[in-house]
């Protein structure tokens, strides 16, 4: 028995998914066969899907949930004593994906073996035309055999491992033609993570028109080579289980069971951080959990290993397995910035991207490469970092998804209230909201939590231009998207090489010049990415300062933000109004507008007599 304090090392999010019946799932048959991409066709196209919510009269309200390489068309519970579903948390009645407002479509992946057509099924087999109820759908047709022959083309066989090899783009076609049959034209959102985000990502390239939002979580534009690795090695294990019989191992009593258990633990590692295994293992790491099992339980982690590959074979079919793990590597959406600025050139659609700090399966670079291109083809895109220990499968733990969820409901608001929320604005944001003119973009670093953005945005309504935060605190950024502004997770330490040249009007570096560790490097990026830059930042010549360490002996403590002890101050530097003009003297800089305040005692005094000793904060607006 595991102590109350230590979390039970066999617990996974594997643990709600079962081959029980999909009591509320049905069945759409393609009335042509399916070209695939790689050549050849499919007959009888069978897609498995539910749906939830109502879809209204003019079909604008439907969103597109695609899941991960083990998962199926049960996403989310129908009722309350219906079966788990894999994103509970972020699907259901009033949830980030409101199925009181929304018409959810989840469809179970071609190549699957939950419904629909995959390597498990018979070609040319019976299947009813139309769109039926499925509630007595099995995890896969794996009883069919009359002989001992791999032959394909005997009508009573499975396909096994002749099932054609498919693509991610193979699958969206399904989906595409699922939505004709629907009836919907446009998706509100496709959703999805990792293999699902995958998906997402094809939707949007090969139909740019086909939703207003895109969010793509926990996921890349290919693979790395190291997650590729892990995917070789676990079709090998599945391949040369000796009852892997060629693929034809369906209505034998003979199963590759050991090769696929052995893929699904390997899988089961990738998905989890360092840091998870050891909160998860290492407590009781010599007391594993005996259980009846082939493999070695020595440890904790191997009771866990155990009983997750063994108990993934009682839902799965092995030739699945191998079909789409191959799918997903050969999904590839370019490896430069380039490529994939070609990849979503055409893409109307907005973005959500969110990664999770601990991944290293789909790590955050991966997200930042898609951003990158995305704001380098000005699209609106917002991207957050989540930090979290639990590794891949932060994206279906309820803790991670309370985290990201807020994201995935602003961006599926209609008109959030918050969009018209009073905006307070200090001293010096109000002269940089002077300084930006109706109709110009504006990018902000370290936006805070995008107050000047929504001054600017409510101020000229819909006639502001673009504008764009950078931030790095996590609730920061939820600040801000709840704001309506798009805001990317990113460290202004590593310059600015998302964007190109002159992409904005005006750059805003507000009340952050202080704490920059490259001022020259990041003051060098915003003149290349802006045609005009505003600075601000407290004036640590201030007469008030001056005497603290002249006259009390004191470290300088800038008035309100900034004011910290000199021990946790974040701080970097102590730039004075002087040495911040003999600096952009130095960088041939023009200097357009001077704006200099003191607002110590609470208030606010313009400056024009030496602010150098009088002003505590400056504005500075300039361009090269």
């Amino acid at each position: 028995m595991t102590s109350p304090n230590v979390p039970d090392p066999l617990v996974s999010t594997d643990d709600i998914r079962t081959d029980a019946p999909l009591a509320d799932a049905r069945l759409f048959v393609l009335p042509e066969p399916l070209a695939l991409e790689l050549g050849g066709s499919l007959p009888n196209v069978r897609c498995c899907y539910e749906t939830w919510g109502t879809l209204n009269a003019d079909a604008s309200n439907a969103i597109l949930v695609c899941h991960a390489i083990s998962g199926d068309s049960h996403a989310a519970r129908h009722r309350e004593n219906d079966a788990p579903g894999w994103w509970d948390g972020l699907i259901g009645p009033g949830l980030p994906i409101d199925t009181d407002r929304f018409f959810v479509v989840c469809p179970n992946v071609l190549g699957g073996c939950r419904g629909s057509t995959g390597p498990g099924d018979i070609p040319d087999g019976d299947i009813p035309d139309g769109d039926i109820p499925t509630a007595d759908i099995p995890a896969a047709d794996n009883s069919a055999t009359n002989s001992d022959s791999p032959d394909v083309a005997n009508p009573a066989r499975p396909y096994g491992a002749e099932f054609p090899r498919i693509t991610i783009g193979d699958m969206v076609e399904v989906q595409r033609r699922l939505a004709d049959h629907l009836g919907i034209t446009k998706w509100r959102a496709v959703v999805g993570g990792s293999l699902g985000g995958h998906q997402v990502l094809q939707w949007v390239s090969r139909y740019p028109d086909s939703t207003q939002t895109c969010i793509a979580i926990a996921t890349s534009p290919r693979l790395t080579s190291q997650a590729l690795g892990f995917d070789v090695i676990a079709r090998n294990a599945i391949q040369t289980d000796p009852h892997f019989a060629g693929g034809q191992y369906y209505g034998t009593d003979k199963r590759p069971d050991t090769g696929l258990a052995i893929a699904r633990m390997l899988g089961h590692i990738t998905y989890l951080s360092v840091a998870a295994m050891e909160a998860k293992f290492d407590p009781d790491r010599h007391d594993p959990r005996q259980i009846a099992s082939q493999f070695e339980q020595r440890f904790s982690v191997g009771s866990y290993l155990a009983h997750q590959g063994q108990k993934f074979t009682t839902r799965f079919d092995a030739n699945s397995y191998v079909t789409l793990s191959l799918a997903m590597d050969l999904f590839d959406l370019g490896g430069t910035r380039l490529r994939l600025m070609e990849t979503f050139d055409e893409c109307s659609c907005d973005f959500l991207l969110v990664g999770f700090s601990s991944d290293w399966l789909f790590p955050p670079s991966q997200s930042r490469e898609i951003v990158n291109a995305l704001t380098a083809l000005d699209k609106q895109v917002t991207y957050a970092e989540i930090t979290t220990d639990a590794g891949h499968d932060a994206f279906l733990i309820d803790r991670d998804i309370a985290m990201y969820g807020p994201l995935v409901r602003e961006r599926l608001a209609d008109s959030p209230s918050s969009y018209k929320a009073p905006v307070e604005l200090t001293s010096a944001e109000e002269s940089i909201l002077d300084l930006v003119a109706t109709g110009d973009s504006v990018l902000d670093l370290g936006c805070g939590q995008g107050e000047l953005l929504s001054a600017i945005q409510q101020r000229d309504a819909d006639k502001s231009g673009r504008l764009m935060g950078v931030e790095v605190a996590q609730e920061n950024i939820l600040a801000t998207a709840v704001r309506g502004i798009h805001v990317i997770d990113y460290d202004l330490n590593n310059g600015l090489p998302a964007f190109i040249d002159n992409q904005f009007d005006i750059v805003v570096l507000n009340a952050t010049l202080q704490a920059v560790k490259n001022v020259v490097e990041l003051l060098d990026e915003m003149l290349r990415v802006g045609k005009r830059v505003v600075i601000s930042f407290p004036n640590f010549a201030y007469r008030r300062l001056r005497e603290d360490y002249v006259n009390r002996g004191r470290s300088p403590r800038a008035p309100g933000e900034f004011d910290y002890d000199w021990h946790n101050t974040p701080n970097r530097r102590f730039p004075t109004i002087a040495d911040v003009h003999d600096l952009l003297s130095d960088m041939n800089v023009t200097i357009d507008r001077e704006i200099y305040w003191d607002v110590t005692d609470k208030k606010s005094i313009a400056v024009d007599d030496e602010p150098n000793l009088n002003a505590d904060t400056a504005v500075i607006e300039m361009h090269r």
